[in-house]
């Protein structure tokens, strides 16, 4: 007999742009962690809630696993390898279009070290024809055993639903560890910084993304209820900061208008928003910067 309530942990996990924070804003009904085409976006754990009447499903959306190259890459390796002892389900999320590589292969192996039920989620099936996906799925079932394999859109919510169903088969009987309104258990300036840190990495080139970090400096509201926010862009070189604010600050102001808009519509009220950009040298590699800056993994 099904429990009255169930609740448990499930990451997420895949190589990097396989759509892992696009599924969790899908699940969610709302964007609160970013998206890029930029590999390796998403740097911390994205704690998402789903609530029904009868479970509630926290995900965490973990960095994609990759040979890191800087202090943050092993940073963000141990995020995602740490967290795969921590749920009760993972989804491992693989891009159709691209296919197995030798990424998913590396995933695969670390899969076998862990005693948690493995979801296999066949992601972008808007973009192939349903016959390619039968030999796709032969080639992971003869790597491992999956609980289950489920193919979806997560950009364009096909099947998610028949996803969220089959998770919820593996939840142990639990209580509902956050408000049913509740969607993310991250501070509103956390998701303020991702927002106008994803504005920043569809606007620049390959040089810049993985350079920037983004932190609130202040946030308050003020009595005619506009919520006023400081911002502060850290780059790592000179040359990125003058790419940053762009010719006569038209990039900046253009990240600043955007980033306004996703703001306001998060927190339901006009929001005035500035923005700094500093430059930090060489901080991916420095440890107290790092923690400074938020990356923690103890």
């Amino acid at each position: 007999m099904k429990p009255s309530f169930s609740s448990g942990f499930v990451a997420i996990i895949g190589r990097p742009n396989v759509g892992k924070s696009t599924l969790l804003n899908q699940v969610i009904g709302q964007k609160i962690a970013i998206m890029s085409d930029k590999a390796q976006t998403t740097r911390n754990k994205i704690h998402g809630v789903y609530t029904t009447d009868h479970s509630q499903i926290v995900f965490l959306d973990t960095p994609g696993i990759h040979k890191p190259k800087s202090k943050l890459g092993d940073y963000m390796m141990k995020v995602a390898e740490g967290t795969l002892n921590e749920v009760d389900a993972i989804l491992f999320l693989v891009d159709v279009v691209e296919g197995l590589g030798g990424g998913d292969r590396f995933i695969i192996e670390r899969l076998k070290q862990v005693d948690t039920p493995v979801l296999l989620v066949l992601n972008k099936i808007d973009q192939v024809h349903p016959e390619e996906l039968l030999p796709i799925i032969a080639q992971y079932k003869e790597l491992y055993s999956f609980a289950e394999i489920i193919p979806v859109s997560a950009l364009q919510g096909n099947n998610v639903n028949a996803l969220l169903e089959a998770l919820s088969r593996y939840l142990p009987e639990g209580p509902q560890y956050y408000p049913a309104d509740q969607v993310t258990d991250h501070p509103e300036q956390f998701i303020c910084a991702e927002l106008i840190r994803e504005k920043i990495l569809h606007m620049t080139r390959e040089e810049i993304p993985h350079s920037i970090a983004v932190t609130i400096e202040d946030m308050r509201q003020e009595e005619n209820g506009v919520v006023h926010i400081s911002a502060v862009i850290y780059v790592e070189r000179d040359s990125q900061k003058g790419i940053i604010i762009g010719k006569q600050g038209a990039l900046l102001k253009e990240v600043g208008r955007q980033s306004r808009m996703d703001i306001e519509r998060l927190l339901g009220s006009k929001t005035f928003l500035e923005l700094w950009v500093k430059v930090k040298k060489d901080w991916r590699n420095q440890e107290r910067i790092l923690k400074d800056l938020g990356f923690r993994h103890d």
